[in-house]
Formats: C-alpha cells, sequence, structure tokens
C-alpha cells in the first residue's frame, strides 16, 4: 500500500534583513545556490518523494515567486501560494494564516531559507504518541552554540535540559497545534511559544539529523555553501 505523502508548506515571507544587501532586491529563497534558487532544492526534493501539493507563503518582494516558480507543473507540483501583508506574520502566523489551504491532516512545513543534504525520505511520516508535532533537530552549527531544544527518547523536553541541539526549521505539524488561532485573524506570531506550549503538554517529538545543514542566513553563509556545492559539483 502506498504511502499518501503529506501536503507541504515552504516558508518564504521572510525580510532577510541580516542578508542585505542581497534581500533589497531578491527574496532570500530566491538566492541562488550552485546557480539554482535554494527553494528549488527544496521543491526538487519534495517532487522526488512524491508530493503533489506545496503551499508557499511570501511577503517580501512576494510577486517574484509566482513569476520565478509558477504553479509548479515545471516540477509535477502545484504550488499554491499565500500572500501575506507587508512585514509578513513570523512563522506560526504565515502558517495559521495557510491553514485553509493546509487541509485537516498533518502537513511538512520547511523554512525556505536553508540547504540540507537530508533525503526527504527522512523527514517525519507521523506523529507519535499524541504529538502535536515532529521536529527535526540537528548538530549545533557555529553560529547557534547552545542549540534550541533538547531530546529524551523521542520528545523534545525542556530547553533547560541537556545537551541540546538546533532546530533545522523542517518538521510535521498537526493543525490542531494551531488551534487557539483563527486563519482569518492570524496573529504576527514565531513557532517557539507554542512548541513551548506543547513540550509544557508532553505532545513535541523530535528527531536528529547528523548530516550537513545549513541556515542559510548570511552572505557568508552563501557563498561558503556555494563554494562547497561547486567544489563538490552538486
Amino acid at each position: 500500500m502506498s504511502l499518501t505523502m503529506p501536503t507541504a508548506m515552504i516558508l518564504a515571507a521572510g525580510r532577510g534583513q541580516r542578508m542585505q544587501p542581497l534581500t533589497d532586491t531578491t527574496p532570500k529563497p530566491l538566492l541562488k545556490v550552485a546557480g539554482k534558487p535554494l527553494i528549488v532544492y527544496h521543491l526538487e526534493k519534495l517532487a522526488r518523494l512524491g508530493v503533489k501539493r506545496v503551499v508557499i507563503n511570501y511577503a517580501h518582494l512576494g510577486e517574484q515567486f509566482p513569476a520565478a516558480l509558477g504553479d509548479g507543473s515545471k516540477w509535477g507540483l502545484t504550488i499554491v501560494y499565500s500572500p501575506e501583508p507587508p512585514g509578513g506574520l513570523e512563522t506560526a502566523g504565515g502558517i495559521i494564516q495557510a491553514l485553509p489551504l493546509l487541509g485537516d491532516k498533518p502537513f511538512w512545513v520547511i523554512n525556505g531559507d536553508i540547504f540540507t543534504y537530508m533525503p526527504f525520505e527522512q523527514l517525519p511520516m507521523q506523529l507519535h504518541n499524541g504529538n502535536l508535532a515532529e521536529l527535526v533537530l540537528t548538530n549545533n552549527p557555529e553560529h547557534n552554540p547552545l542549540g534550541d531544544f533538547a531530546i529524551e527518547q523521542g520528545r523534545v523536553v525542556s530547553a533547560s535540559q541537556q545537551p541540546k541541539f538546533t532546530f533545522t526549521g523542517m518538521g510535521l505539524y498537526h493543525p490542531s497545534l494551531f488551534n487557539n488561532y483563527e486563519p482569518t485573524a492570524a496573529p504576527v506570531l514565531p513557532l517557539r511559544p507554542l512548541f513551548e506550549q506543547a513540550i509544557a503538554k508532553q505532545q513535541l517529538g523530535g528527531t536528529i539529523w547528523n548530516g550537513a545543514w545549513t541556515d542559510v542566513g548570511t552572505p557568508e553563509r552563501l557563498q561558503q555553501l556555494d563554494d562547497q556545492m561547486r567544489s563538490q559539483d552538486v
């Protein structure tokens, strides 16, 4: 029996202030690495996995996304866009506004400004033990040495515990994680408070990816990643 792939949402609404001046004219997920926009690497991997529908939110220079990506048919996908007001709604707010486009089953959320060699076959495919989300964590990079979350027996636990790992910006979410909010009045809200609430209720799962992962947050990291990929002829 074939597994029905979750819908995926790619977060692409951030302003990318640390990436200026590059993001003055180009949204961060459309910046190119080895000649290809960051977000296209995600789209290609999702298509290979068998995903059919991808929701992309946008705010800053948002008109560039439909112009660059179209309706997704190039990759055998259906891309649906979720425009946000100027300044965006932050991560949780953007997801909340897009909930009507995501359906009533668990869905993946992937940051549009990261790069990873992780095969998307290794993304969480289902929620376990009543969890509201399953996050992918990784070893701490130089720019985030203290990490974000601890993990214990497959659950994300209090950040006061050690060791901690860095949240990759990838995870599987149940719509009920956002039950306290209405899509028609989506707040400007980051994800961290919702994660903390789920941790308190022991409803946040997690897995570790030990391979390469980059938060492409600065021009220097973008250049390093570009040099690395070109040297490997990826």
